[in-house]
């Protein structure tokens, strides 16, 4: 639908130029919402994490479809509705901004402040990192967050509408409060993780080839990018950053990946692309790609909603009397 498509390109204008609010933000309500209920739901179990996604996620979806029929006959509210959705469940601009805070820490020598900056966009242990380990994780947490923050939530927008949006960022965003590999959480949040790499599989895909298709636009190779994704995202434990971020590599001439601690554990990442280590001033590099790849995913969303739609089967041709 025309007010579809009009209010996702609506709601990308609104996360570029307001970014995600400090105070009130709709996820963060219901990130509270959801640690709530985690207090009634926990078990030691899959069945249990299972059950508190369904509540969730399932409330989260019927709440968007019931906005989406109130609205679908009516463009404007429609197309408002949808704009707000989208704005709600994008995170480019917030990202972005983050990226470039650290980068201006490293710029004016404050490694020590970078490495606690780093900490807003990543989950590793961040405190012995230098300079070349800041900027990988940096351009790392770009690539990824482009994905699932950007390209995944626009590409189920567009094909479901206003359902899709936030029970798409109900999966994302539980599986960040649950989906972790840790004695908690490991059979608790194996339902929120599972799913999450479920709904964020066709995003990562397209964003991947929009790393590599764009990749002249920082100087790189498309066939670099592809042929990095293709090689080394097999590595990587992630079924949907390991290609987003091999061709994120591939497209910035970098190396990515490697051995990352989180709480005292040491996991080895893969090795990601062939190019030389990556440096600060990839930073701003994988920025400029990754606003390049939002900007063909907000294209591509548009197209997507604008597509006809069949309503049936053609008749079968009268014949001749």
């Amino acid at each position: 639908m025309l007010s579809r498509a009009l209010g996702l390109g609506l709601g990308c204008a609104a996360d570029r130029l307001l970014a995600d609010p400090a105070r009130f933000h709709p996820v963060a309500g219901f990130g509270r919402l959801a640690g709530t209920l985690e207090h009634r739901t926990y078990a030691d179990d899959r069945s249990a994490g299972a059950l508190h996604v369904t509540v969730l996620v399932g409330t989260t979806a019927l709440a968007g479809a019931a906005i989406e029929r109130a609205t679908r006959k009516r463009p404007v509210p429609h197309a408002l509705a949808t704009a707000i959705a989208t704005w709600a469940v994008l995170g480019g601009t917030s990202l972005d901004r983050e990226a470039a805070a650290v980068d201006r820490l490293l710029a004016d020598d404050r490694l020590p402040d970078a490495r606690v900056r780093l900490t807003h966009l990543v989950g590793r242990d961040t405190r012995r990192l230098d300079e070349g380990e800041v900027a990988r994780a940096v351009i790392e947490s770009v690539a990824e967050n482009t994905s699932d923050a950007v390209v995944a939530p626009l590409v189920l927008g567009a094909v479901g509408g206003i359902p899709a949006l936030l029970g798409y960022r109900a999966v994302n965003t539980l599986d960040a409060m649950v989906g972790h590999r840790d004695e908690r959480y490991e059979r608790f949040g194996w339902a929120a993780a599972r799913l999450d790499d479920l709904v964020n599989l066709p995003g990562s895909r397209v964003a991947a080839l929009l790393a590599a298709a764009l990749a002249p636009v920082v100087g790189g190779d498309p066939h670099e990018a592809l042929l990095a994704w293709r090689r080394d995202a097999a590595g990587h434990p992630s079924p949907n950053a390991g290609p987003v971020e091999a061709a994120f590599a591939g497209a910035l001439a970098v190396r990515l990946g490697g051995e990352n601690t989180y709480s005292g554990r040491v996991e080895d990442r893969h090795v990601l692309g062939c190019g030389r280590p990556a440096a600060r001033h990839d930073i701003s590099r994988a920025r400029t790609l990754a606003r390049a790849v939002e900007a063909g995913a907000t294209a591509i969303a548009v197209l997507i909603a604008l597509r006809p739609r069949r309503r049936g089967a053609p008749g079968p041709s009268p014949g001749r009397p």
